[in-house]
C-alpha cells in the first residue's frame, strides 16, 4: 500500500539545518547570534549567506560593519548555541554568560569563538532585503580549523568534531558513522575494495 502524504501550510520546512553561532562587531564591542538559515552559494570564490530578522540586535551591527564570522557548533557548545539565540545582546554579554572565548580573526574585525572547531571569516558584498529577514550575502575570506581535526595525511576530519544540526525546533548531534561518499553509487567494485583497505 502506498504511503499517504498530508498537505500542510507552506513554511520553511527544509531540515535539518546547520545551527551556527555568528559573531559580529569587533574585539571590544560584539555580539553572538544563532543562525540556522545559512549555506554555501558559490565555490570560487567561496560564498555564503546568513538570513537575519530585522529586529535582531546583530542586524544593525551587520548592516554597519558588513562582516561576520560563522562559528560551527558542537555537542559541547549546544547550550551556548541555544542561549545566544534566545537572549539579546542588548541585555547580556553572551561571551561572558556562556564562558566563550573571543579570539582575533585574521582579516575581519569580528571575533572568532575559540571553542568552535571551525571558523569562517566573511565579508558582506550584498544585503538582500526580504519581508521578514534580510539576507547577508558574503565571501568567505578565511577559514580556521582545530589542529586535531586534521590527520597525518592532511585530511580534514569534520566527522570527529561532534557537530550538531537543528531540526524543527530541536538540536541533534550528527553521527560520525559513514553511510556513503561522493560518487559511491557509481563506483566500481575494484575501487570500493581498494578504498576499504585504506
Amino acid at each position: 500500500m502506498p504511503k499517504k502524504k498530508v498537505s500542510i501550510k507552506p513554511g520553511p520546512m527544509l531540515y535539518p539545518l546547520p545551527a551556527v553561532m555568528v559573531t559580529v562587531g569587533d574585539m571590544e564591542e560584539n555580539n553572538i547570534i544563532t543562525i540556522a538559515w545559512t549555506g554555501i552559494i558559490n565555490t570560487s570564490p567561496p560564498m555564503t549567506y546568513i538570513s537575519v530578522k530585522k529586529s535582531r540586535h546583530s542586524h544593525d551591527i551587520l548592516s554597519r560593519s558588513r562582516e561576520f564570522v560563522i562559528n560551527l557548533t558542537t555537542e559541547k557548545t549546544v547550550k551556548a548555541t541555544d542561549y545566544v539565540g534566545v537572549k539579546s545582546g542588548r541585555d547580556v554579554d553572551k561571551f561572558k554568560e556562556m564562558s566563550l572565548t573571543p579570539i582575533k580573526a585574521d582579516i575581519v574585525k569580528a571575533p572568532m569563538i575559540e571553542e568552535a572547531p571551525i571558523n569562517l571569516e566573511c565579508k558582506v558584498f550584498e544585503i538582500k532585503e526580504l519581508p521578514s529577514h534580510d539576507m547577508f550575502l558574503a565571501e568567505i575570506v578565511a577559514v580556521h580549523i582545530d589542529e586535531d581535526l586534521i590527520d597525518e595525511k592532511g585530511k580534514y576530519c569534520f566527522e570527529d568534531a561532534g557537530l550538531i544540526a537543528f531540526n524543527h525546533g530541536s538540536y541533534y548531534k550528527l553521527s560520525n558513522r559513514k553511510i556513503g561518499g561522493f560518487g559511491y553509487s557509481i563506483m566500481k567494485n575494484k575501487t570500493k575494495k581498494k578504498l576499504a583497505k585504506k
